[in-house]
């Protein structure tokens, strides 16, 4: 059943039956779906919030996966805003929404200068005799990640949010979903609502675990499908506690999934890997099953799983019910005039598919020729010895800028080990980009920086 026959994410989840053995896991309890019908995680403040808009500002995402359910169809508008979000910009988004409500669970408080109520929120439940389900639509709005300056919100549904993430992968089990996503972001808020959507269970991350401490509890619950950006499972891979996890499907997103990661993570869990692209303006695009990188040429042009996919120099643009309705405040409209969203995503045509090379906004000009550094990543990252790499550029008197890259290895080095890896990965590169493309230096690193959205953090963000 499509998600936008429901009225409100409450009805969705009890239409998909089975309450008793679903359930929301956080890092310290476990709740049965069956337990909101009569329970409150808003010490029965929602009816208070009706009609308003109201910013969702927690630490525990258990918390808000909580009041994501329980005020959806309730209030007017809803704004998930990330761990990141920094008090200046909450007072931005604050205003832009015209929030008259913060729900809190009490761990980030800051002072909004008496322009919104604080309603608490939490894990613990509480009994309370209620009406759930619609009243209303409620806009979601979300903050676009990796902006700098003021944060961009755009407005989804329920309906444009909730379409359907395919698995393709048969079980004798109900499927319990993880992501590495935090789910007041994109990325997670659709696996969390494909989850609860289609009948299943979900393990809900923390931001305050490492990699290792969140493996270890995921593994517990017998997780069956997992997902994440390549980054997330570059590190995964290198984790102590990587074997805690045997998931059956694996799917990536987020950045480039080049064919070294999709061959070592299928190889390293002997699972389904897929990779999908998805951005928070054009919505859930398309996943790639194959096991291939990139995507077939033959898509373009095409409708694919009720996506118009279309490439246009060089951009990939997508159209479908998935798209955003609109950006919220004095920000160009999402599509234009076709309806397509640009994404920004730039693709290379190689044979009979098309490769993602990188961002349009993060080139690097060499002596006025342009390079997408995801190009060399993915060269660097062919290596069995590498496992994560990001290039970026160093300024240079003559050409402006050069190339030069960082890269972590396998396993502990010594430092003539570390020589003779650099001086094949030169050989490599070499061998496969144009001399204007070969990193000026490739330096060994312990590790590489992660942001918290799960993407590789680029020099300049």
């Amino acid at each position: 059943m499509q998600p936008y026959e429901h009225k409100s994410l409450w009805d969705a989840i009890y239409a998909a039956g089975n309450l008793q053995e679903r359930f929301l896991c956080g890092t310290e309890r476990v709740i049965k779906l069956a337990e909101l019908e009569q329970c409150t995680s808003l010490r029965g403040r929602a009816e208070t919030l009706r009609g308003r808009s109201v910013l969702l500002r927690t630490r525990d995402l258990l918390a808000s996966a909580l009041a994501m359910i329980e005020l959806d169809g309730i209030v007017r508008r809803m704004v998930l805003c990330p761990p990141d979000l920094k008090t200046d910009d909450l007072l931005y988004v604050a205003a832009a929404v015209q929030a008259d409500a913060i729900v809190c669970d009490g761990t980030i408080v800051e002072d909004l200068h008496g322009i919104a109520e604080l309603v608490p929120c939490g894990t613990e439940l509480e009994p309370h005799a209620f009406q759930r389900g619609a009243q209303q639509p409620t806009e979601w709005i979300l903050l676009t990640s990796g902006t700098t300056g003021t944060p961009k919100m755009v407005v989804h549904t329920l309906g444009t949010l909730g379409m359907a993430v395919d698995s393709s992968v048969l079980l004798d089990r109900r499927p319990v979903w993880c992501s590495f996503y935090d789910i007041r972001r994109y990325g997670g808020l659709c696996i969390f609502l494909r989850a609860l959507l289609g009948g299943d269970s979900m393990v809900i991350s923390s931001v305050c675990e490492t990699t290792t401490e969140f493996l270890e509890r995921v593994g517990a619950h017998g997780i069956t499908h997992m997902s994440g950006t390549p980054s997330h499972w570059r590190r995964t891979i290198m984790s102590p506690a990587a074997r805690c996890i045997s998931p059956p499907y694996i799917r990536m997103s987020g950045e480039i999934a080049d064919q070294a990661i999709l061959d070592r993570v299928r190889d390293f869990y002997q699972a389904k890997v897929a990779h999908a692209f998805a951005s928070t303006e054009a919505g859930v695009g398309f996943a790639v099953n194959d096991g291939l990188a990139g995507f077939p040429a033959a898509w373009a042009g095409t409708r694919q799983s009720e996506v118009d996919i279309k490439v246009e120099d060089g951009a990939l643009l997508l159209r479908s019910r998935r798209n955003a309705i609109r950006y919220l405040g004095k920000n160009p409209a999402v599509c234009g005039a076709d309806g397509f969203v640009n994404t920004g995503d730039m693709v290379e045509q190689r044979g009979d598919r098309y490769y993602y090379v990188g961002r349009r906004d993060g080139m690097i000009n060499v002596g006025g020729l342009k390079i997408h550094p995801e190009e060399v990543e993915t060269v660097l990252q062919m290596h069995p010895r590498v496992r994560m790499a990001l290039a970026h550029a160093r300024k240079n008197s003559i050409t402006g800028s050069l190339v030069v890259a960082e890269v972590v290895l396998d396993e502990d080095h010594d430092d003539a080990d570390r020589t003779k890896v650099a001086e094949e990965l030169l050989h490599l590169c070499r061998s496969q980009l144009p001399a204007h493309k070969v990193p000026a230096t490739i330096r060994i690193v312990s590790e590489l920086p992660v942001a918290v959205t799960g993407k590789i953090v680029r020099h300049g963000e």
